[in-house]
């Protein structure tokens, strides 16, 4: 088996989508069996390996988060030849020892959306052909979150090893009840982002794995409520941490050789289709 080569997809979120990170930058507007990308795709390199780099809503960010064309983004990794896709997402915090600025390496999701498109295999024209009934568990790559977490101890930065998120649909924050339900399930993180785009990256092939930064404590603490302003906040204090942790993260996958879980991901695809 030859040996595949590494492409990692960047997907950023809110104030992590800087092209600066990529070095011999070279855009491309894309379009896909699923309309057109949410931006300009990016390519370029860090630290000597080939990424792409996407601002999930747009460089201006004016799609909110229902309006993501999750699946044009993802199916346009493909198209580029990313066999990971790294992404970063805003959260609340759910968990009291989840504090504002710390970083969460997921490894579960909880689907609250009510309004996407989760599939590529939708039976219309042009799209894939049959269904996939592809397996969730897990959900994101285990040998990329491992080089994630890695990473994010090497900078000493604060990491949680585990996280589930609740994704909402947005754009409007929850509400008390809603919060302390999402608590009750055993929520780490909620969030708007995640879903479908951990599944559609399932369905892709790709290795996929999320960097949360937490933002705020959702609504459930008596003494803080979310706001938009306090997030841009913490975000503004803590987004090199995840800059600094993409840029190490990124060398470190191309160290490994990741042919057998690429094809894994592959052939997990083709075995559940119908």
């Amino acid at each position: 088996m030859s040996k595949v080569p590494v492409k990692i997809g960047i997907i950023g979120g809110s104030g992590l989508d800087d092209p600066d990170l990529l070095e011999n930058r070279v855009e491309k507007f894309m379009t896909t069996p699923f309309g057109s990308p949410s931006d300009a795709l990016i390519e370029g390199k860090i630290r000597g390996v080939d990424c792409v780099l996407l601002a999930r809503h747009g460089r201006k960010h004016n799609i909110n988060p229902t309006n993501v064309n999750y699946r044009a983004n993802v199916w346009a990794m493909k198209m580029l030849g990313c066999t990971h896709l790294v992404v970063t997402s805003a959260t609340g915090s759910l968990r009291e020892e989840v504090k504002r600025g710390d970083i969460v390496i997921l490894d579960g999701f909880i689907d609250r959306t009510t309004k996407r498109e989760t599939t590529f295999y939708d039976g219309k024209e042009g799209h894939p052909e049959r269904v996939c009934h592809v397996p969730m568990h897990p959900a994101f790559c285990e040998r990329t979150r491992q080089v994630l977490i890695e990473t994010a101890k090497a900078l000493g930065v604060s990491v949680h090893e585990r996280g589930t998120v609740v994704t909402i649909e947005g754009p409007r924050f929850s509400s008390r009840a809603e919060s302390e339900m999402f608590r009750s399930w055993g929520g780490t993180l909620v969030g708007m982002t995640q879903v479908p785009e951990v599944c559609l990256a399932k369905e892709a092939g790709l290795l996929y794995a999320t960097v949360a930064m937490v933002t705020d404590y959702d609504c459930w603490k008596d003494s803080e409520c979310v706001s938009t302003g306090e997030v841009l906040k913490t975000f503004q204090e803590n987004v090199w941490k995840v800059k600094n942790l993409l840029i190490d993260a990124v060398a470190k996958i191309a160290e490994q050789d990741w042919t057998e879980t690429v094809q894994a991901a592959r052939e997990l695809v083709k075995s559940n289709m119908m």
